[in-house]
């Protein structure tokens, strides 16, 4: 095509697979950040179209949702964080959605940088969350195990 260009994003992505976006835990996240990592994006089946009985997807809405609050607490724009929604078949769409977040998160820049933290203050904070993070859930068990049928519902949750 003569006169269009695609833009190029600079993003290292790594793909971890897990059986159900359910399993994977806020310690997983929070270890990702700690690790260097810009942005974490989760993808996992429609609610209410889990491929399992467990409908894994509820607890992985649920834990980024809290993680996302986390983030904001210790100083890091929640929007590196996300989690999206589709079939298997929906390829187009995860292309779409991870195009989406990997330009987002170019903008953001490297982590904790354009949120103004110097490095050591980031690594101590996130540190001291992931040693924080199996009493959180304990305390907030409830609502990780939350099934709210309304979106607008979760807004609030935590």
């Amino acid at each position: 095509m003569a006169g269009v260009s695609r833009l190029q994003y600079a993003t290292d992505i790594r793909l971890v697979r897990v059986m159900c976006s359910g399993r994977v835990d806020l310690e997983f996240v929070l270890r990702a950040f700690s690790n260097g990592m810009d942005g974490v994006f989760i993808g996992g089946c429609r609610l209410n179209e889990c491929n399992y009985i467990t409908h894994g997807n509820y607890d992985a809405l649920n834990m980024v949702l809290l993680g996302r609050r986390i983030l904001e607490h210790i100083g890091l724009n929640p929007a590196r964080l996300r989690v999206e929604f589709m079939t298997s078949g929906e390829g187009n769409l995860f292309t779409e959605v991870v195009d989406d977040f990997s330009k987002a998160i170019n903008e953001l820049g490297p982590l904790g940088k354009s949120e103004g933290l110097d490095e050591d203050e980031l690594s101590s904070k996130l540190a001291e969350i992931r040693k924080l993070v199996p009493y959180i859930k304990i305390e907030k068990r409830e609502k990780l195990a939350a099934r709210l049928k309304n979106k607008e519902e979760y807004d609030g949750l935590f």
